[in-house]
């Protein structure tokens, strides 16, 4: 067990929480790109869900972590009980890898660039595609270098979340809950959804933030070529 992994899916939780939580409540109106599949329209709930189920997770490592180093503390019966809750396939090697670590890298990385799209967007900002009237072209900030950085933040978070969670080393791994290649398949479902989320949204958010000002907009999709990430994508 490590006292080091368990706060660091402690941090990547938070960091999650702060990542996918509105910044502002979606008006009732002015909402669009409303026909979009329901399976990619439902993303702000996936999300919501996928937080709760991150601090699950997060508080089995930290529980497994408390009952292997006082697990002494308490009767031998409860012990064994409390452990094979906790940990099903009587496996104690919770431990931090190079590449959980590069998960909550990641995920502290997707988390800040979310969270200045936030500020930059300011009340514009809304989980579902909103177009208030005095909506404008943003261009400053992570603006400058993509088209639409807060999908990235969301990519960086996903692929973060699924390296430190479904890797070996982790709760779910080490204890049986999946194995090497369902964790593996899960987790590339689960980054590809989100990609295909931010590309559907991209696709319309383009469409309409061209109507607003199609010079502007065009000048500024000649100088900033790429969505998510420069150069590739």
């Amino acid at each position: 067990m490590s006292l080091l992994r368990s706060s660091l899916v402690l941090v990547q939780a938070f960091c999650n929480q702060i990542a996918f939580t509105p910044p502002n409540k979606t008006p009732a109106k002015w909402r669009y790109h409303t026909e979009e599949a329901s399976v990619l329209q439902i993303a702000p709930l996936i999300f919501k869900g996928h937080t709760i189920i991150l601090w699950l997770s997060a508080a089995y490592e930290v529980l497994s972590t408390f009952h292997y180093f006082c697990g002494s503390l308490f009767s031998t019966q409860l012990s064994s009980h409390v452990n094979s809750v906790l940990c099903p396939a009587q496996c104690t090697q919770h431990l931090v890898t190079p590449v959980s670590l590069l998960g909550v890298v990641m995920a502290a990385l997707g988390m800040f660039i979310r969270v200045r799209c936030f500020h930059e967007l300011g009340h514009l900002f809304t989980f579902d595609l909103t177009m208030y009237p005095e909506h404008k072209l943003v261009t400053s900030g992570f603006y400058k270098y993509v088209r639409h950085p807060v999908y990235t933040g969301s990519l960086l978070l996903v692929a973060g979340i699924a390296f430190s969670h479904l890797t070996p080393g982790s709760w779910v791994n080490e204890c049986g809950i999946l194995g090497p290649f369902s964790s593996a398949l899960l987790g590339a479902m689960w980054w590809v959804w989100a990609l295909s989320v931010g590309v559907s949204r991209a696709y319309a958010e383009d469409g309409e933030l061209r109507k607003l000002s199609a010079s502007e907009w065009d000048a500024y999709a000649a100088e900033v070529k790429f969505w998510f990430v420069p150069a590739l994508l």
